[in-house]
C-alpha cells in the first residue's frame, strides 16, 4: 500500500463469532496498543514506519490461558513518488566510445533519503548510486530500470523502461561543390553526420607537409564552410563534454590555381630528336623566381622535380610524346599554375646520311663533288668528312674500314659543309669517302654514310683492266674473266661488293699469277671493278652488270675516244631475233633495226648517255657510254675515277 492510505486488519475466529473472545494485534512480534483489545478490527493510517509483518491473537475470556494465533500478513508501505531514468544528453543515438551518465530521478522526493536500485538486461548491473557513468560500447546496449527505497520495506515503483542503444562510431561524409579553386575564387565544403542537430563540426587541412595539420574551423554548428586555399581537407563531428569525436571523414583534395603562367621550351629546339641525343625540356613560370616552385610534368613522364629542367640523356623512342608542366608553390603544394600548353617531342631512329656524287660517271680529269644529305638539313647539322680506306682481308666476307678525318673539321668550319669537292690532282690510290653529321653539345653524331669510291689514274696507268667477253653486261651463269695487264705481280681485282657475302653471289677461280680472275655470277648484280697494287696504285675502273633476263646490251666497258666509231649490240641469251630491235638513249627511242645493232660512225660528247635495247616486249638493263676527248686535248693530269658504291644504282641483289 502507499504512504497516507488507510488500512484495516480484521481478526476472525473460524468457529464463528463469540463475544467471549478478545483480540490483540502484533507487528513484527510487538504488541500494538489499540483503543480496544476486544475489537477484532485494527485500522491504521499508513506511514513508512508501519511496514512490516502483522499477526493477531485471540484470548478466551473464560479461559485466559487459551490463545489462538493467526496467520501472518506482510505489509509494504510504498512511497507515492515516481522513479524515472534520465540520460545526461537527450540524444537519439549513442555511439561506441561516448561517456554517458544516467540518473534515477524520484519525483517529489528529496535525494538524501533514498537508496537506489537498478535493473538492466545487460550482462553487468550498475551500482546502487543515483547516477551511473558508462563508457558506451556495443555491450552497453540494453534496457534499464530504477527505483528508490526509503527503508527495507518502502520503495517507489520501478521506473518505465529506458532503452539504451549503442552504435559504432560514425564516419562523416565530406563533399565539395568543385575540386579546383579558380584564380580569385573559392570552394564550398559540406560535412555530413547522422543526426546532424546533435553535432558541432571540426575542419582540418593538410598543406603538403605530412606532419602539418591546420585547424580550419573548430566547433562550428554550421556544417558548411567556404575555402580559398588548396589542400587536403577532412572533417569530424563532436558533441558532449568532454567532446566525443566521430571518426575522421575521408580526405578530399582541393587544388588552387594561381595567376602565374607555365610554358615548356625544348633545348635545343630541333623539330626532330634522334635516338641517343641529349635534350633538355624546360618549364618556365612567369612572374616568379625559380626557387619558389617545384615542377610537375605530365606524361610521357609523370614526376615532380625541385628544378625546372628535365634532362633526357640518351633519348629513345619511349621519350617521344606530349610534354607539359605546371609549377607548385613550395610553401603550399596545393597552389599551382595552370598546365602549360603541350610541346610535342618526337624521337626518331638515328639517321644515316646519304652520300651522292656528281658527275655520276667521270670524264678524264674532271673533279668530283660529294654531297652529304641528311633528314632536316637545317636542324643544326654540321658535316664531317672522312677517308674510308678498305682493308680487304683474304677470304673475308665482310669489309673493314678505317676512317680518317679530313682537315680537322671538328675545330673549324672548313669542310663542315654538306658538300666536298675532290680534285684529281694528287689522288694516286683508290680511296673511299664517307660522311656523317653532328650537332648539339655534347656532340651527337649520325651513323657513317655508305662509302663512295674515288680513284685516280694517270693517262697511261701502270695496269689496265680488261674484261672478257669485252662488254659491260653479262648473263648469269656466264663465265667472265677480268685481267690486270701490267708489270707488277701484286695486282688484284677489287670490288665494293665484297662488303656482302660474295661467296653467295659469285664463284671465283683466281689464276696463279694473281692478276687474272675468272668468275661466274649466279645472281643479278651491278658493281664497279678495278685493279689495285700497293706499289703501283690503281688501274682504270669498269662497270659490270650481271643480268638474269633474256636480253642484254652489248656496249664497251671503257670510255670511247672522241671521233672513233662505236657499235652497240643487242644479244639474246638463246635463239635469234624474230622482230625489230629498239635502241633507247636516256629512255628515248633513237632507232629500230632488224640487225640488232646500233652504229655510231664518229663518237662525240653528245653521244654520252644511258643506252638500252628492247625486243618483243623484253628490255635489257641500261649502261653508260662515256666519250673522252682526243689525246691532243688531254691535260697531263690525273684522271679521277669514281666508284659509286654500286655506281649507277645501289647494288641490286635479287633473291
Amino acid at each position: 500500500l502507499f504512504l497516507g492510505e488507510s488500512v484495516t486488519f480484521t481478526c476472525n475466529m473460524t468457529a464463528g463469532y463469540d463475544s467471549n473472545w478478545s483480540y490483540v494485534f502484533h507487528r513484527n512480534g510487538q504488541h500494538i496498543v489499540s483503543k480496544s483489545d476486544v475489537s477484532k478490527f485494527l485500522q491504521l493510517d499508513l506511514t513508512t514506519d508501519l511496514s512490516g509483518r502483522y499477526q493477531c491473537s485471540a484470548y478466551h475470556k473464560d479461559s485466559p490461558g487459551f490463545i489462538k494465533q493467526s496467520n501472518n500478513i506482510t505489509l509494504s508501505v510504498a512511497v507515492s513518488n515516481q522513479a524515472n531514468v534520465a540520460l545526461q544528453h537527450d540524444w537519439s543515438q549513442i555511439y561506441s566510445g561516448e561517456a554517458i551518465s544516467m540518473s534515477c530521478e524520484i519525483k517529489g522526493g528529496g535525494n538524501s533519503k533514498w537508496e537506489y536500485e537498478w535493473r538492466t538486461t545487460t550482462s553487468k548491473p550498475p551500482s546502487r548510486e543515483r547516477t551511473v557513468h558508462i563508457r558506451a560500447s556495443v555491450f552497453s546496449s540494453g534496457d534499464f530500470w530504477c527505483r528508490g527505497r526509503a527503508d527495507p520495506f518502502s520503495s517507489t515503483e520501478w521506473s518505465q523502461t529506458c532503452h539504451l542503444r549503442v552504435s559504432d562510431k560514425p564516419r562523416p561524409t565530406v563533399r565539395a561543390d568543385k575540386r579546383l579553386i579558380p584564380v580569385g575564387g573559392n570552394v564550398t565544403l559540406t560535412c555530413s553526420v547522422d543526426n546532424p542537430t546533435e553535432w558541432k563540426y571540426y575542419w582540418f587541412r593538410h598543406t603538403g607537409n605530412i606532419s602539418e595539420v591546420q585547424t580550419v574551423d573548430e566547433g562550428k554548428s554550421e556544417n558548411v564552410i567556404s575555402i580559398s586555399q588548396g589542400g587536403v581537407y577532412y572533417c569530424q563531428g563532436g558533441r558532449g563534454s568532454p567532446v566525443f569525436f566521430t571518426e575522421e571523414s575521408h580526405r578530399i583534395t582541393i587544388e588552387k590555381r594561381v595567376s602565374n603562367m607555365a610554358s615548356v621550351s625544348l633545348r635545343p629546339d630541333w623539330p626532330v630528336i634522334y635516338s641517343g641525343e641529349t635534350i633538355t625540356v624546360r618549364c618556365e613560370i612567369s612572374g616568379g623566381r625559380n626557387n619558389e616552385w617545384v615542377y610537375e610534368w605530365s606524361k610521357p613522364i609523370s614526376d615532380t622535380l625541385p628544378t625546372n629542367e628535365y634532362r633526357i640523356v640518351d633519348a629513345s623512342e619511349s621519350s617521344s610524346g606530349n610534354y607539359r608542366c605546371l609549377g607548385r608553390n613550395k610553401q603550399d603544394l596545393y597552389s599551382s599554375t595552370e598546365w602549360s600548353d603541350i610541346t610535342t617531342v618526337t624521337v626518331s631512329a638515328a639517321p644515316t646520311p646519304v652520300l651522292t656524287v656528281s658527275p655520276s660517271w667521270l670524264s678524264p680529269g674532271a673533279s668530283v663533288t660529294l654531297s652529304c644529305e641528311v633528314e632536316h638539313p637545317s636542324a643544326g647539322w654540321r658535316f664531317y668528312w672522312y677517308k674510308a680506306v678498305p682493308d680487304f682481308r683474304e677470304h673475308s666476307v665482310q669489309i673493314r674500314w678505317s676512317y680518317s678525318l679530313i682537315n680537322d673539321s671538328f675545330n673549324n668550319n672548313r669542310n663542315s659543309a654538306a658538300s666536298l669537292t675532290v680534285s684529281p690532282e694528287g689522288q694516286k690510290q683508290t680511296a673511299g669517302f664517307t660522311c656523317r653529321a653532328g650537332r648539339g653539345n655534347p656532340k651527337y653524331f649520325t651513323d657513317y654514310s655508305e662509302p663512295k669510291f674515288v680513284w685516280s689514274a694517270v693517262s697511261h696507268p701502270a695496269a689496265s683492266l680488261s674484261v672478257s667477253p669485252d662488254r659491260e653486261q653479262h648473263f648469269t651463269s656466264e663465265s667472265v674473266t677480268l685481267n690486270c695487264g701490267g708489270n707488277s705481280t701484286e695486282w688484284r681485282v677489287m670490288t665494293p661488293s665484297r662488303i656482302y657475302a660474295w661467296s653467295s653471289l659469285y664463284s671465283y677461280s683466281e689464276k696463279v699469277n694473281g692478276f687474272t680472275t675468272e668468275m661466274i655470277a649466279y645472281r643479278p648484280s651491278t658493281a664497279v671493278y678495278w685493279c689495285e697494287s700497293e706499289s703501283e696504285g690503281c688501274s682504270n675502273a669498269v662497270n659490270i652488270t650481271i643480268h638474269d633476263g633474256d636480253l642484254i646490251l652489248v656496249s664497251p666497258v671503257h670510255p670511247v675516244n672522241e671521233g672513233d666509231p662505236v657499235t652497240l649490240g643487242c644479244e639474246l641469251r638463246t635463239g635469234n631475233f624474230t622482230s625489230t630491235v629498239g635502241f633507247y638513249k636516256n629512255d628515248k627511242l633513237i632507232q629500230n633495226t632488224v640487225r640488232g645493232e646500233l652504229s655510231i660512225p664518229a663518237a662525240s660528247a653528245s653521244d654520252e648517255g644511258f643506252y638500252r635495247c628492247e625486243h618483243s616486249g623484253k628490255a635489257s638493263p641500261q649502261s653508260w657510254v662515256a666519250v673522252k676527248a682526243s689525246s691532243s686535248s688531254l691535260p697531263e693530269s690525273l684522271i679521277i675515277g669514281l666508284v659509286v658504291g654500286f655506281l649507277l644504282t645501289v647494288l641490286l641483289v635479287i633473291v
